[in-house]
């Protein structure tokens, strides 16, 4: 547990060095004992909807879930998890993100709609936080055998090799993945029409972390979401914070992960073109 006179830089260098392989292998373990062996062959009795049709869960997600649960916390005594479906479970679990403690915060699948029909752009996605700021954070791809990685003012990695975003290219439309409309409100709704103007390509989106790994990659420009889950967008944003990108909300404010923030919000190859992103956003047509 990080210490009243410890820096987070050196909780960082000690937690980090001595156990981010044991991260990285309980999430590997997870995703063979309990995601994989699911992965196309689900039966109707493992997947249940939770708010509707869009809104799926499966006994991957819960059993990765607590498979995570019980071994990071044991790697780091004194932390607490939130995890998707406990705070499905209980609403309350939400609030030790703004607490003390290390936070560990997971999505156990992420992209359980692609999970489900058979897709492999899902992904496990398990973030390290304490008071509000992301220290470390793992995304894995089990389907596609990749994991990136991020530590807070250490970069950005896929499979060891490091991860820059760089810049959208001149004179190209500007790629931007969006919320699904079932997870807008009229008011967001709105807002994301002004991406549907001369020199933007709007999609929508699948896997949330996928999308910021593509953003890290260089492979899409930007994205525009209107919900504010915490284990959804904690791991990617610090990803594309550690590749060299940026993220704004509404207010043009850094998104938060204690949540409050003005919808929808960015993250962007680069600081310029989530300005953009923020200013199209702010004057839909």
């Amino acid at each position: 547990m990080i210490g009243h006179t410890e820096t987070i830089d050196e909780f960082l260098g000690t937690f980090l060095t001595r156990r981010a392989a044991d991260v990285e292998e309980a999430i590997r373990e997870a995703a063979a004992a309990e995601i994989l062996p699911r992965f196309r062959r689900l039966g109707a009795h493992e997947i249940d909807q939770k708010s509707g049709p869009h809104d799926l869960v499966t006994d991957a997600d819960r059993l990765a879930e607590q498979y995570l649960t019980d071994r990071l916390g044991a790697l780091l005594p004194g932390s607490v998890v939130v995890g998707e479906e406990a705070v499905h479970a209980n609403p309350a679990t939400y609030e030790a993100i703004q607490g003390d403690a290390p936070v560990w915060i997971i999505d156990p699948v992420d992209g359980t709609r692609q999970f489900v029909h058979g897709d492999d752009g899902f992904c496990t996605l398990v973030a390290l936080a304490h008071r509000g700021v992301t220290l470390a954070s793992w995304t894995y791809a089990p389907a596609r055998g990749q994991l990136a990685t991020a530590a807070r003012g250490r970069g950005a990695f896929l499979d060891g090799e490091p991860l820059h975003a760089g810049t959208p290219d001149p004179g190209r439309d500007l790629r931007v993945a969006t919320s699904h409309p079932d997870y807008t409100t009229d008011e967001q709704k709105h807002a994301l029409l002004g991406l549907w103007a001369p020199g933007v390509a709007p999609r929508p989106c699948g896997s949330a972390g996928l999308e910021y790994l593509a953003i890290a990659r260089g492979e899409l420009d930007a994205t525009a979401f209107s919900w504010e889950a915490a284990w959804d967008h904690t791991a990617g944003l610090l990803l594309v914070e550690e590749a060299g990108g940026d993220h704004r909300t509404l207010a043009g404010e850094p998104f938060r992960i204690t949540g409050g923030n003005a919808l929808p919000f960015t993250a962007a190859r680069d600081a310029a073109t989530a300005r953009r992103v923020v200013e199209l956003l702010r004057t839909p047509v």
